[in-house]
């Protein structure tokens, strides 16, 4: 993208209010001063800070008089609309900010802490915001028009972005960014009250052992964190293969190869699916595939990688119970093109899913692992989940807290012995103190 379509001269007729007209002026001005050429040259720290400087000088010769707090938030916002994403660019640089929605350029909220509010702010117009639209999405290589109204994007930062546009948005162009917090350990998590030690060490030794796992929940309960924490519990000498639409997961480890699918390109051509990418990571020779959501006909490619000999899998879909998630898995396998009969897709999920972990966000914005259920059946039996660990949620307090307990449950017998086999210790809380495999194995001693 040019230098010269990031300064874009304002439609002096769609600012409103005087301090709209007042930036918009000043970026017009300052991009008479500037050399592009020169510009284009610098670094972004670089051009940002000529920039800065360039209208400090402009501001002093022309006016207005203004205070030392005055001026520079002046300079911040003309250089914001000039190279970033204007009045979003403090809301990005405020960690405590989890989501950004602005609904139309005169509604903007956001979320702290879990409870969402709005600001007193709004875009001069609407050609404003979608400039900054078009300057998100440009940067990912993607458009949106009246052709193309719905575009989903990565900020380079890493946020997430989710466009719609007229005609499709009767409220004008809405735009949602979502922040991604820094990469929680399940110890850290603790401390945040998703969970509790027993809990800790009981999804640790489930990881270690090689268990398919699926984490389960509405949008916002916190999946993409808790896979993240799982994932990085996945030993160091493993080859990991993670397949997400938009790249979020953080793995610290060394082996790791992260795909990304891809949207089609203006003709309509050059589309590559999750599921794409997931039979392809079949012939990558994966320890474990990490699939960020499942959510159409991969379901099936990853149920049959999870059964024929990729243990140790994980992956998130959108679901409000374990038993929910169950159905849900079996709903989107038989979206793929292959026919599948129910009967088979039900034997399918029986064999590949060893472990679901429910999310859940309360009404007070905290997030926590709500169940941890075992799916104990097999072949053709009902679909039979046994509750190991669960939230029990007392009543929300006046000042709109929740509080409760977690309660635990003993573990099926086919749980016990996978852990032992990977020589993981079994919490006490879970009320498992020898598996019947290892009292086997200490009698035949």
């Amino acid at each position: 993208m040019s230098l010269r379509s990031r300064i874009n001269t304002p439609e002096e007729n769609g600012s409103r209010g005087e301090d709209g007209h007042l930036v918009s002026s000043y970026r017009a001005k300052l991009l008479e001063e500037i050399d592009l050429a020169e510009m284009s040259s610098l670094a972004a720290a670089e051009r940002r800070a000529r920039l800065e400087r360039v209208l400090g000088h402009i501001i002093s010769r022309e006016g207005p008089v203004l205070s030392t707090v005055e001026r520079s938030q002046l300079i911040r916002r003309v250089v914001d609309e000039a190279l970033g994403l204007g009045i979003l660019e403090p809301l990005l640089e405020d960690a405590s900010i989890t989501e950004i929605m602005v609904n139309g350029p005169d509604a903007i909220f956001v979320e702290r802490a879990g409870r969402v509010e709005q600001l007193p702010l709004r875009f001069p117009s609407h050609d404003q915001l979608m400039q900054t639209i078009e300057r998100i999405v440009s940067t990912v290589n993607r458009r949106v028009d009246e052709s193309n109204p719905m575009v989903d994007a990565r900020l380079p930062s890493g946020e997430r972005v989710n466009v719609i546009i007229p005609p499709l948005s009767l409220t004008g162009a809405t735009l949602t960014i979502r922040r991604f917090p820094r990469s929680f350990t399940l110890h850290e998590m603790t401390g945040l009250g998703s969970l509790d030690e027993p809990m800790v060490y009981l999804l640790a030794g489930l990881v270690q052992a090689k268990s398919n796992i699926i984490v389960s929940g509405a949008t916002g309960t916190g999946k993409t964190t808790l896979l993240n924490a799982l994932s990085g519990l996945i030993p160091e000498h493993e080859r990991i293969i993670t397949i997400e639409d938009s790249a979020e997961l953080q793995l610290q480890q060394a082996h790791v190869i992260r795909l990304e699918s891809r949207p089609p390109n203006v003709e309509g051509k050059g589309q590559v699916t999750i599921r794409d990418l997931v039979r392809n990571s079949l012939r990558m020779r994966p320890d474990r595939i990490v699939v960020g959501e499942v959510r159409g006909g991969e379901s099936l490619d990853m149920l049959q990688a999870m059964s024929t000999g990729h243990d140790g899998s994980l992956a998130t879909v959108h679901a409000n119970s374990a038993e929910d998630a169950l159905m849900r898995l079996k709903t989107l396998a038989s979206m793929s093109d292959v026919a599948v009969p129910f009967e088979a897709l039900h034997d399918q999920i029986n064999s590949a899913v060893d472990v679901i972990i429910q999310l859940t966000r309360f009404p007070d914005g905290a997030r926590r692992i709500t169940e941890i259920a075992i799916l104990d059946s097999h072949g053709a039996e009902p679909y039979r989940l046994a509750t190991v660990a669960r939230f029990h949620a007392q009543p929300m307090t006046p000042d709109g807290r929740v509080h409760g307990a977690f309660q635990y449950f003993p573990l099926p017998r086919r749980t016990a012995d996978r852990l032992y086999l990977a020589s993981q210790p079994i919490p006490q809380a879970f009320g498992v103190a020898q598996s019947p495999l290892e009292l086997a194995t200490r009698e035949a001693r």
